[in-house]
């Protein structure tokens, strides 16, 4: 029987690792809705795909971002967070334009899919700007706008206008919003005050959207947090009625009791393990994986921005979280490579292709059962990049960003951007 379905490709003589990590091995359809099937080899097709030196996955999962920050990489390196952020961060972002943002953001996407990433929650200025550019990329985010008390560089502090904003944008929709949602960023409880935390919270109640916000990242942070409130940065928000039961986004979560893993689990709020950009800003304390595990907290994994991490490959995140979280519980069962896919491809519903030609990936293990252990701790080429069937990268050339020019412009931008300083 021939069967007919708009966008529907074939892929050949392939192994296919689906999100419970297991190798599959044969000719498979993908169809537009995520979904995938075994293939006759008579149905009406698109296009078919070789893939006998191809592997296909889930795609990766950004759960904190900040991505125009592609902009400050590199930038006060060595320095600790609070100093980093006054120093280097801060000062600059008073600069920022709508036009270095769109630089930023579209050479932040063109890093996400060349190396297998499709979604991104991320929290940064003009994030209109940011939703316009990533409409065109193709990839899928839920984008929240920072709400601060004096950060906000494209607002008056203390107006009240960027919560506002962001309120109007939220109810409006983005350009493309079957992938891109607008959100709340209420940045941390040391640059919101009560009143700020308060109305942010209230915004994400009555629309329904993502809440987002930096929790127990320092230990200075939450002795702070302590000192002025007698409750750790968690329990401060919780006696606010602060979380949007689901659509909370806490990011670090370094400096956590088990108390407050209750709250967030009661909450079904994600914690997001930002390895890297912790490890790096040397904040001392880790997200602890088991503990949050068995307080039946929902995990997420994100790079943080390529400001602080360098990076916004998740790839090397993966690996970054398996290995900081076997070390620190003296626990090599922790985070095996199946756990590991799972944490950080959770939510995926887009497909990635890998190059089985990158020598990283071999030896492949009788039935490919190395593969996925090479992948997370080795790395690998992304050839091809599927979201909701659109192609948005093919034979390791991506379609929808001009990267050559987009590198460019990037230079350009640095060289303006601190000019203007």
């Amino acid at each position: 029987m021939v069967v007919s379905e708009t966008g529907l490709r074939r892929v050949t003589n392939t192994r296919l690792i689906d999100h419970d990590g297991k190798v599959n091995s044969g000719n498979f359809l993908l169809h537009n809705d995520g979904t995938y099937s075994i293939s006759n080899g008579d149905e009406d097709v698109i296009e078919t795909i070789d893939g006998s030196m191809r592997l296909i996955t889930r795609s990766f999962q950004n759960w904190h971002t900040h991505l125009a920050m592609v902009l400050n990489r590199g930038m006060g390196e060595g320095l600790p967070l609070m100093e980093w952020l006054e120093t280097s961060i801060f000062p600059v972002e008073k600069f920022l334009t709508p036009e270095f943002v769109a630089v930023g953001t579209s050479a932040a996407a063109a890093e996400l899919i060349s190396t297998g990433t499709t979604f991104a929650c991320d929290m940064y200025f003009h994030t209109e700007v940011i939703g316009n550019t990533l409409a065109e990329t193709g990839i899928r985010a839920e984008l929240c706008g920072p709400i601060t008390d004096g950060l906000t560089p494209n607002f008056k502090p203390g107006s009240g206008d960027a919560l506002k904003h962001m309120e109007g944008l939220i109810r409006e929709g983005s350009s493309r919003p079957d992938r891109i949602s607008y959100g709340i960023g209420a940045h941390s409880v040391y640059v919101c005050s009560e009143e700020t935390l308060r109305k942010a919270s209230e915004v994400s109640k009555k629309t329904n959207c993502k809440l987002s916000i930096h929790t127990s990242e320092t230990r200075k942070e939450v002795a702070d947090c302590y000192a002025s409130t007698g409750m750790y940065p968690i329990e401060y928000l919780d006696s606010l009625d602060f979380f949007s039961d689901g659509n909370t986004v806490c990011a670090h979560c370094g400096w956590v009791t088990k108390k407050e893993m209750r709250i967030l689990a009661g909450h079904d709020a994600h914690a997001v393990h930002c390895p890297t950009s912790n490890q790096k800003l040397a904040c001392g304390g880790t997200l602890s994986y088991p503990a949050m595990k068995e307080a039946g907290v929902d995990v997420r994994l994100g790079t943080d921005g390529a400001a602080s991490n360098n990076s916004l490959d998740m790839r090397s995140e993966s690996k970054a979280a398996s290995l900081v979280q076997r070390h620190d519980h003296w626990d090599a069962r922790i985070l095996d490579p199946i756990e590991t896919w799972q944490l950080a491809t959770k939510g995926s519903n887009d497909w990635i292709t890998w190059d089985l030609d990158d020598i990283r990936m071999r030896p492949f293990g009788r039935d490919g059962r190395r593969l996925l252990a090479n992948l997370i701790y080795s790395g690998g080429r992304v050839l091809d990049v599927l979201v909701d069937g659109e192609p948005l990268r093919r034979d390791g050339n991506t379609l929808t960003i001009d990267e050559s020019r987009t590198a460019r412009e990037i230079e350009e931008a640095v060289v303006d951007y601190y000019a203007e300083i």
